[in-house]
């Protein structure tokens, strides 16, 4: 699939920056760069995002990993792949994210924050008492509530990223163990 908007050129500053930093210029900023002011703010905000450090990278970045594989956001699931290679996370963990449940590689603390991202990501959203209150005493409140702030903006940025058609740049082609596919639904039909 094409993007359903064609690509605005970039200025050339930012450009060789994404390059420098990813090797190529990401599709959603070439696309929502047709408004500055939007590309912008998301590049500002995700920044910003990416300085916070309450809650631990590796669980931030299985959330984002595990709305991105819910909203069927190939763009987000490769990228956020890539990056957790580059950042040094767990990779054998990172790889399996779109199957969590049937893995038993995650503890139970990143067995509930994938459980808490896919609640969050549900519509409506299906975040229950008990499991706020579990993450809530283990992570303790500034972890809690940047957690879920996180989850928001990859909400966000993932369905963002559907709406406007962007799918899979490659990125994740670059790490050693492949990404695991997300299971059918039981009851779904398959294609052949």
């Amino acid at each position: 699939m094409a993007p359903r908007v064609p690509k605005a050129e970039l200025p050339a500053d930012l450009k060789e920056n994404m390059i420098k930093q990813l090797g190529e210029v990401p599709e959603p900023v070439e696309v929502v760069w047709h408004s500055p002011d939007v590309a912008t703010s998301n590049l500002e905000f995700s920044a910003r995002l990416a300085a916070w450090d309450a809650a631990d990278a590796s669980l931030k970045s299985f959330a984002h990993m595990a709305v991105a594989s819910q909203v069927g956001c190939s763009w987000c699931l490769d990228v956020g792949y890539f990056q957790a290679q580059n950042e040094n996370l767990d990779l054998s963990k990172a790889s399996q994210v779109p199957r969590w449940r049937e893995s038993e590689v995650f503890t139970p603390l990143e067995r509930d924050v994938l459980e808490y991202a896919e609640a969050m990501t549900n519509t409506p959203p299906t975040v229950t008492d008990e499991l706020y209150a579990g993450l809530l005493d283990r992570l303790g409140p500034a972890a809690m509530v940047e957690l879920t702030a996180y989850i928001a903006f990859v909400n966000m940025a993932t369905r963002n990223n559907n709406a406007n058609g962007i799918t899979s740049q490659g990125f994740s082609e670059a790490c050693e163990i492949p990404l695991a596919e997300r299971p059918q639904p039981s009851g779904a039909a398959t294609t052949a």
